[in-house]
């Protein structure tokens, strides 16, 4: 499995990419440098994918996935991966 998915209009490609890459939720507003030590919860991406998705719909897009420093996921991304048919917990 690929650890770096690629990106068309904001949507995970369709190559697979590992689920238990490391990850941190952020704050979706945050943003530069020091982003990474402003996290709020750290897990793989599957676990936070689930977090988010588990959260009131009106808070989802509060939120975003930064993957192992490569990819940062906003709502769109983060929904789209919990719909693909290889999400862990589908």
């Amino acid at each position: 499995m690929s650890s770096n998915p690629t990106t068309y209009q904001g949507e995970p490609g369709d190559i697979e990419f590992d689920w238990d890459d490391a990850a941190d939720l952020q704050k979706a507003e945050d943003s530069g440098m020091l982003r990474r030590f402003q996290s709020v919860r750290r897990g793989t991406v599957a676990e936070l994918v689930r977090f988010v998705m588990d959260l009131p719909e009106d808070e989802q897009q509060n939120y975003a996935i930064q993957k192992s420093g490569d990819a940062r996921f906003e709502i769109g991304a983060i929904r789209a991966l919990a719909r693909r048919s290889g999400f862990p917990g589908r």
